[in-house]
């Protein structure tokens, strides 16, 4: 089903920005629990950034004190530097140590983080209701759980204690510049105007390439998606061509924004080299010219170059760092857009749990429609007593799937009421429902895994017990001419059924089940002629002493039930047993009569 499509929960054209405080405080909710690791990681930062300021100051003592320094004898003078390489190998040993235990921490603090955040996601999606799905395509559904839980592991690993460390640094850095000389530092200080503006709109320019790229790379993983489950339609239209056409064009837009955020980047980081040029040109001017007047020392000068491509570095850092954060402040805002939506069938606060279920289902006045103002189904009452068999047919579009999707309580009724045992579906909770009403399915959904747990699935059901049940369910036949038997692997990777014996298998997983109310939806239309006889002793088996509902085309299945529910265009038109429906001569009469080639059906 494709119901409401156009009405997605998600916005891809949303984007979360740096400085948005909520979803940083979002975000930390899921640190917290790490804190102490991050703690530990800043210390580490700490260290880092000290090994990296100390070496300028090394080196200008070695100038100072031993390079420039005539008074002393070549012996000190060597014995001193020899003393100073020592301390910078040291000092280089701490940094490595340190950079090594940090990206240890931060990589097993990340995984932990990622790993919560996708399994919460993941639980979330579980519990939204089926309207959501339809709503929302699989590919921008994957690229939530898949790229966009990526992105934030990068941020948690190489971003968030970098962007501290590099801040602190760049602090640190002005604070020793001045100390070594203010004058000095001020003239450096002329370009920091420039350098912001420069960062300003660098961020706005980046912000901008990264939404636009989020938004195709999103479009592009839905379309592969709905392309590539449909392959086999698309061979057989011989839509290849017109598909392949449509992706270029997909393709061709997301390598466009890609190439744009390129050249945002490709423009500020050379720009960066430029002010870090410009910055060495200040300091060799006025540096040079203090040293000629004796107000500075040689060592003080290379220190300060060396401090100033310190000093660019982070910038250089940071503008690359930017990237990152702002891809992963994108994601966050999905993920948590995603995780605050709403479960528009939200289980009740204190559900209603009959003592004893006799399976009577009554539907007062329903009215419903998968989009506003267009409804599927109008004003529909009926009673469905306990043991009794009801038969739903009518033209295709007319309602009949609604109505199972309203029982199931996949949706909740616009109007109206629906009744199990004289309680309203929204007074129980869901999953006690699905337990009581079991769903046969036209498509069978396979599991990869054992022919024993695609029909147990969570139930425990002994050998002899689930050799019962394949009996009833006329699955024992199959099961016996599988490799394995009932351990034999099945879906993707293992052994494929035919239509009928995934009915059959999907009958036997009813009756582990052993629900109350039992709902065949077309469940013979793709039956083949040597397993239809076995699929219809599974029916007669399932429906035995249950309240049945029984959508079907097949007369066969259809006069089995002890009543007939005509539906057009979302309403009750006839309503009786099949001989007296065909006496009528009305719409069941002609949709008989189409099945079976326009002759007159007789009893």
């Amino acid at each position: 089903m494709n119901h409401g499509r156009n009405h997605g929960f998600l916005e891809e054209d949303s984007i979360g920005h740096i400085g948005d405080v909520g979803l940083w405080r979002r975000i930390l909710t899921f640190i917290w629990p790490y804190r102490y690791k991050v703690a530990l990681a800043i210390v580490l930062a700490l260290i880092i950034s000290a090994t990296t300021l100390v070496v300028p100051y090394l080196i200008r003592i070695a100038i100072d004190r031993y390079i420039v320094h005539p008074e002393l004898a070549t012996d000190q003078r060597l014995a001193g530097l020899a003393g100073v390489a020592v301390l910078l190998l040291m000092v280089m040993a701490v940094g490595f140590a340190a950079n090594f235990f940090q990206v240890t921490v931060l990589e097993w603090t990340g995984q932990r983080i990622m790993h919560a955040i996708r399994q919460r996601l993941f639980n979330h999606l579980l519990g939204l209701h089926l309207a959501f799905f339809n709503a929302n395509p699989v590919g921008r559904l994957v690229t939530r759980l898949t790229n966009d839980i990526q992105n934030m592991h990068e941020m948690f690993t190489s971003v968030i204690v970098t962007l501290f460390n590099e801040f602190l640094k760049l602090a640190a850095i002005i604070g020793i510049l001045l100390w070594m000389n203010w004058r000095l530092t001020l003239w450096i200080c002329l370009l920091v105007p420039i350098m912001v503006i420069i960062s300003m709109g660098f961020s706005r320019l980046a912000r901008d390439a990264f939404r636009q790229i989020r938004t195709m790379l999103a479009a592009i993983n839905a379309y592969l998606q709905e392309t590539l489950s449909g392959m086999v339609i698309i061979q057989l239209f011989l839509r290849e061509k017109d598909i392949y056409q449509r992706f270029t064009g997909l393709n061709s837009d997301y390598t466009a924004k890609t190439l744009y955020q390129i050249k945002v980047f490709g423009f500020f980081l050379p720009l960066i080299e430029v002010m870090n040029a410009a910055a060495l040109a200040l300091i060799v001017w006025y540096g040079g010219g203090e040293i000629l007047r004796q107000h500075m020392t040689l060592g003080v000068l290379v220190a300060f170059m060396t401090y100033m491509r310190l000093f660019f570095q982070p910038l250089r850092e940071l503008s690359q760092q930017y990237s990152l954060v702002q891809s992963a402040m994108a994601s966050a805002e999905r993920i948590f857009h995603l995780l605050e939506t709403a479960d528009s069938l939200a289980a009740p606060a204190s559900p209603t749990i009959p003592v004893s279920l006799s399976g009577r289902i009554e539907f007062q006045q329903v009215t419903f429609g998968y989009e506003p103002g267009h409804p599927v189904i109008h004003h529909l009452s009926f009673v469905v007593q306990p043991g009794e068999t009801l038969a739903i047919v009518g033209a295709t579009g007319a309602g009949k799937t609604t109505l199972i999707n309203l029982l199931e309580r996949f949706y909740d009724p616009e109007l109206g009421q629906i009744l199990l045992d004289a309680v309203d579906l929204r007074a129980v909770a869901p999953h006690w429902l699905r337990e009581q009403v079991g769903l046969v399915m036209q498509e069978v959904f396979l599991i990869p895994a054992t022919i024993r747990e695609n029909i147990v699935l969570d139930r425990h059901v002994t050998d002899a017990e689930l050799l019962d049940i394949a009996a009833a369910s006329q699955l024992t036949r199959v099961i016996q001419n599988l490799p394995q038997g009932l351990d034999t692997r099945i879906g993707e990777g293992g052994v494929d059924l035919s239509a009928g014996q995934k009915q059959l298998l999907a009958f036997a997983r009813v009756l582990v089940r052993n629900p109350r109310i039992l709902v065949l939806d077309e469940a013979t239309a793709n039956v083949d002629s040597e397993t239809e006889m076995f699929v219809e002793q599974a029916i007669q088996t399932a429906l035995a002493g249950r309240t049945s509902i029984v959508i079907a085309h097949r007369l066969s299945t259809i006069r089995r039930a002890d009543r007939i529910l005509v539906m057009d265009q979302g309403q009750i038109v006839e309503e009786g047993a099949h001989g007296a429906l065909m006496a009528l001569g009305g719409l069941y009469y002609h949709l008989q009569s189409l099945q079976n080639g326009f002759q007159p059906l007789s009893e």
